[in-house]
This record gives C-alpha cells, structure tokens and sequence, in this order.
C-alpha cells in the first residue's frame, strides 16, 4: 500500500488544522472590521462577496496543479512533477495578473454593475477596499499554488505553518490600521494585501528548496510546456467554473434570504457562521484525497485508489459526525455568543439542528467523495452534476418552497439539503461505477527523456 494509516494521519491532521484556523481567524477579522463604522462594513462586506469567487477561481486552478503533480509523484517522474509545479505558477500568475489589471481599471463600472445603486459612502469605501485587495490577488494565487505543491507531496505542515503566520499578520495589520492609525476599510485591505504577499514570498520561497520531492528552480527563466500547462488548465477550468457558478447560487439564495424578516436573516447568518466549522474540518478530507487519489492513479493503482477513497470517506463521516455532535450538544451557547434576539436565536438553533441531522448522513459523499475524481482528471461530470444541481435544487427549489409554500428561511436549508441527496446518489453512483478511473494525463514535453541525475 502507497500510504499507511500514520502517512494519512500527517497530510489530514494538518489539513484540519488549517481549515479550522482560517475559518476562526475569518470569524475573528469580521469581529474587527465590524469597529470600523456601518459604511465601511458595509462596503467590505459587499466587496468580500466578489472576492470570495476570485479565491475560489484561483483554489480551483491550484488543485489542478495538485492533481498533475500528485499522479507524475505516483509515476516517479519527479522531473514532470517539478515541472508542472512551474508551470502552475505561471498559469496562476497570468490569470491573477490579467483579473487584477481588469479589477484595478474597472473596478467602479464593476462595482456599479454588480452592486447597483447603493449609498455613496458605502461604494466609496467598497471601491477602495476593492483596488487593495485586487492588488494581492497575485499573491494570493502564488501562496495557492505553493501550498497545493506542498499538499501534493504530502507535506501538509508546511501550509499550515504559513497559513498560521499569514493569519496572524493579518489580525495584527487589522489592529494597527485600525485601531491605531484610524483608515478604516482602506487599513482592511492593506493589511490583507501586506499578510498576503509575506505569505506568498514565504512559501515560493520554500518551494525552492532541493530538499523537496518537489522543487522549482529557475521560476524567472520562462519555459512553457504546453501539455503541462493544458493538463493544469484542463483539471483547474472544470473545477474553477463549477466553484463560480456554485458561489453565484450562493449569491442567489442570499438575495432571497434578505427579502425575509430581520429575525430570520440574523438567525440565518449566525447558523451559517457556525456550521462553516463542519464544511472546513470535511473539507480536509476533500483536500488529502487530491493528495493521496492523485498518487494512486499515477502509479496505476486502481483498486488502492478505491480502498483509499473508501478509506478516506470514512474519516470524513467520523470527523462530520463529531463537529456536527458537539455543535448540536453546545448550539445555545455557541448562538448565544451572536447577541440575537430570543426569537432569531430560537430560529438559529433549530436551522442548525435540522442541517446536522443531514450533514452526518450525506454531506461527506455529495462534497468529499466528488474530490477523489478530480484527483483522477475526472472533472468534467462533477461539474456538469454539481452545476444542475446547484441551480435545479438548491437556487430553484429555495424560492418555489419560498413563495409556493411559504417557509421562509427554513426553505433555503430545506432545498440545499435537497441538492445534496441528489449530489450523494450520482457521486455514490459514479464511484462505483468505476468510470472515473478512466482519464488520463496529457505527457509533458519532457516524456521518454531519461530522469535527472537523483530522481
């Protein structure tokens, strides 16, 4: 076997660590932002929305890279893999680049076209939030790539240490900038734009390192090989379009969710900030399958990629079944902490109780399991199924038990509830159908050469 209990304990470990932390550490910056006036939250809140699908873009595209890496590692072809760590670099840089030049030019018709007319000093500080962190979106899609490289060789500490160190230079930029020079959205954003740069300088840094299975050398003497830059492209696309359009039907049931009371969009937003601690310890899982999936493939191993999915999936139940356990048991205290009304804290609790009752059962195959295909280069049918789901289920069944049976909120958890059974039963299907293990990488430029000397 590729891979013992104790190897996947030190890539998921890690990972869980990680999630957690920027999950609390998001909760802990909103806190802070919120001292800085109604305008300015205001206008971070409706710029984080944008940004929210940018990161997603650039996670999307930094998994592909994982995935080429992850099944050249399987193959023992470190020179392929190390090449297609560069090229994943570049990729991202373009990309991020070609987004940040767009959103720096346009940023007040962009602003103005999706967020229509809103108060002065609200798109005021929401246009000058936006350039900051338009700036540092280079960055961060660097700091994405590096820590997907590091994720692909099973070194998952490595991220969790800059990730921690980010976080925390962000926190800290937060309390200078605001509490101390007083710039409000402006200090935000700076701050990020600062955490996001060390970090990303940080961990290029590190990839550089001869040490590793994986290291890049020579990242400034451009070389591009045009099948590994395809095969990124080809996984990250697909997983980049369905992130978009999954963040937009988001977007799209929280513009229904606003037409409710003001109980009802309090208790909502309190549930949905609790429960995010479930989907980011089980993303972790997602995240190691990418790691652990991808080797297999690449070494031919089909029915360890099998035992392994399994494997991996049970982990993911075991982890959803005790955060949902715990938040269920601590969920008066927990909404408590929010300072709602009793009748919106009454609301939250039982949003809460209905989504853990269902996220124990079904959560883990309709979101973990789908990852293990992308880790095979099956990514065309997650996208497809994810994507008619998304609009099918969850935005379309939202609003028809919205207005057709008057719910209310408890329609828009209801129906994402719904888009995940239908999810469970066509990912379970697929599983075990066998057809995701059919894909294959295109070969780099490199192929039939004979491996470095040390590989």
């Amino acid at each position: 076997m590729l891979f013992s209990r104790k190897d996947l304990a030190k890539i998921l470990l890690p990972l869980v660590l990680e999630q957690v932390l920027s999950v609390t550490v998001g909760m802990v910056d909103s806190m802070m932002v919120s001292g800085v006036g109604e305008a300015a939250v205001s206008g971070v809140s409706l710029v984080d929305s944008l940004n929210l699908l940018m990161i997603n873009i650039f996670s999307a595209l930094a998994t592909g890279g994982a995935v080429v890496c992850s099944q050249f590692l399987g193959k023992k072809d470190y020179a392929s893999a190390r090449d297609s760590a560069k090229m994943l670099y570049y990729v991202l840089f373009a990309v991020s680049a070609s987004v940040t030049a767009i959103a720096v030019i346009f940023r007040s018709p962009l602003l103005s076209l999706i967020f229509g007319r809103t108060q002065a000093d609200v798109m005021e500080n929401a246009k000058i939030y936006f350039l900051f962190t338009a700036l540092s979106y280079p960055f961060l899609a660097l700091y994405n790539g590096g820590a997907a490289v590091f994720r692909a060789m099973g070194d998952t500490r490595i991220s969790l240490r800059v990730s921690l160190g980010m976080n925390l230079l962000n926190v800290a930029g937060n309390a200078v900038f605001i509490y101390g020079l007083h710039i409000g959205a402006a200090g935000v954003a700076i701050a990020t734009l600062i955490s996001r740069a060390v970090g990303a300088a940080v961990i290029v840094a590190l990839s550089h390192g001869r040490s590793n299975l994986i290291y890049v050398e020579k990242l400034l003497l451009f070389r591009p090989d045009a099948a590994l830059i395809k095969n990124i492209v080809r996984i990250g696309i697909p997983s980049g379009l369905e992130n978009g359009m999954f963040q937009f039907g988001k977007l799209l049931t929280q513009s229904l969710v606003s037409t409710f009371s003001t109980a009802s969009i309090a208790a909502n937003a309190a549930a949905n900030s609790l429960v995010s601690f479930e989907y980011a310890v089980g993303g972790a899982v997602g995240l190691t399958m990418i790691t652990v999936i991808g080797r297999c493939v690449g070494a031919g191993e089909k029915e360890q990629a099998k035992s392994y999915a399994k494997k991996l999936l049970g982990f993911a139940y075991a982890i959803m079944f005790a955060t949902a356990l715990a938040l269920t048991v601590f969920a008066r205290p927990a909404v408590g902490a929010y300072h709602l009304s009793p009748q919106s804290g009454d609301l939250a609790r039982k949003l809460i109780l209905l989504h853990n009752a269902c996220a124990a059962a079904i959560w883990p195959v309709a979101f973990a399991l789908p990852n293990a295909f992308r880790a095979a280069s099956d990514v065309s049918f997650t996208m497809i199924v994810s994507a008619f789901s998304m609009w099918t289920f969850r935005v379309g069944c939202s609003y028809l038990l919205a207005y057709r049976f008057g719910l209310g909120v408890a329609s828009v958890w209801i129906a994402m509830m719904i888009d995940w059974v239908f999810r469970a039963a066509v990912f379970l299907w697929r599983f075990f159908s066998g057809k995701w293990l059919e894909k294959r990488l295109a070969a780099p430029r490199s192929a039939g050469q004979p491996a470095a000397k040390g590989d």
